[in-house]
């Protein structure tokens, strides 16, 4: 999804009813641009947000062009300030682009923002419900407050509640929940109106390991169920990881990656093989290591010789490394694999660790 055809690209219209009150209950035009035959229910073109003017303006996001298709969860990762937030608040109409243009649901987010809002969910950093209001008064409120009727929201509010275990604290004060229950309130409150798309902006910063695992079980089956697109942003790397099925890398306000996680850490980092050799032997196991990987890394380690070489894939190959070098008469001492993770692909594009800029 990351490379664009443009010459592929064709608009077709969709026609969708919004359930809302005036002055948008009414039929919308929507166009999704089509490539390859998949509809993309978020497409923007060199989408730029500045801060400021003149000598004083800030750039927080620098061109970004970006595809989304139905039904894909795709994670915007980079560190703090890299402009993962900015881009999603202007592709949920909360911020307007200084220049370029983006089409979310089929809609262009300048020029019909409350329409973009009606079609999406959006969950932000700070919890959205209000404090001083009852689980159950707050969810159906925000039912009605999307064009629902009173049964629809109703239904629809205790389903949510039944699907993400609130269902015991539907008369509570949202102001008595814990971390992990406000978030998954704000989870329910995103998608009382049955959005397609949902936005996540750092959905578990700031929660513990237990709440955040408990966070993503509820997301990741509610997804299973309905086929909700979801697009996250995220400095949590092995979140990333694990729950994506396509990782965004922004740095500087710009994408600088776009794939899979597996692919990026297979093409940007690699596996890496170490072995540790008597010095006597470090020319052979040199030049074992020259034949099955590249970027060979030499260094001493008390005694010994430290060689580290990156190979495509490293369970099969680490026992044929040291079975040709036990062949060869090499006695290795010791010998690890280190498989690479989203901070490798991070440091390999830009010479930075992604967790100094996520503590910063």
């Amino acid at each position: 999804m990351g490379g664009r055809s443009v010459e592929s690209d064709t608009q077709i219209p969709y026609i969708v009813p919004l359930k809302l009150g005036t002055p948008y209950a009414k039929v919308a035009q929507t166009w999704y641009v089509v490539r390859n035959g998949v509809p993309f229910v978020i497409h923007t073109e060199a989408l730029t947000r500045s801060f400021g003017s003149g000598k004083q303006a800030v750039e927080a996001v620098r061109g970004i062009d970006l595809d989304v298709a139905e039904g894909e969860l795709v994670a915007l990762l980079g560190p703090n300030g890299a402009g993962k937030s900015t881009t999603l608040r202007m592709l949920t109409s909360l911020l307007p682009p200084t220049s370029g243009s983006a089409r979310v649901a089929g809609l262009d987010v300048a020029a019909d923002p409350a329409a973009v809002r009606a079609r999406i969910g959006y969950i932000g950093q700070k919890d959205g419900a209000g404090h001083n209001y009852r689980v159950w008064d707050e969810l159906r409120m925000q039912g009605r407050f999307y064009g629902l009727d009173k049964r629809t929201a109703t239904d629809r509010g205790a389903e949510l509640l039944a699907t993400l275990d609130l269902d015991g604290l539907r008369m509570r004060k949202v102001s008595t929940l814990s971390g992990g229950q406000k978030r998954r309130l704000d989870i329910a409150l995103g998608l009382i109106h049955s959005p397609g798309l949902l936005f996540l902006d750092e959905p578990s910063t700031g929660m513990d390991p237990q709440n955040r695992a408990n966070l993503w079980d509820h997301i990741t089956r509610l997804r299973a169920e309905r086929g909700t697109t979801i697009v996250l942003t995220t400095h949590y790397l092995e979140e990333a990881d694990s729950m994506a099925e396509r990782v965004v890398v922004i740095d500087h306000g710009r994408i600088i990656a776009d794939d899979a996680p597996a692919v990026l850490k297979a093409d940007l980092a690699g596996d890496r093989i170490t072995v540790l050799v008597a010095p006597a032997d470090a020319g052979t196991a040199r030049a074992v290591a020259g034949r099955f990987g590249s970027e060979l890394l030499e260094r001493g380690r008390g005694p010994d010789v430290e060689l580290s070489f990156r190979v495509d894939v490293g369970p099969p190959t680490l026992p044929v490394v040291l079975a040709e070098l036990a062949a060869r008469g090499v006695e290795v001492r010791a010998a690890t694999l280190r498989q690479p993770t989203l901070d490798d692909v991070f440091l390999t594009l830009t010479g930075r660790s992604l967790r100094e800029g996520a503590d910063a």
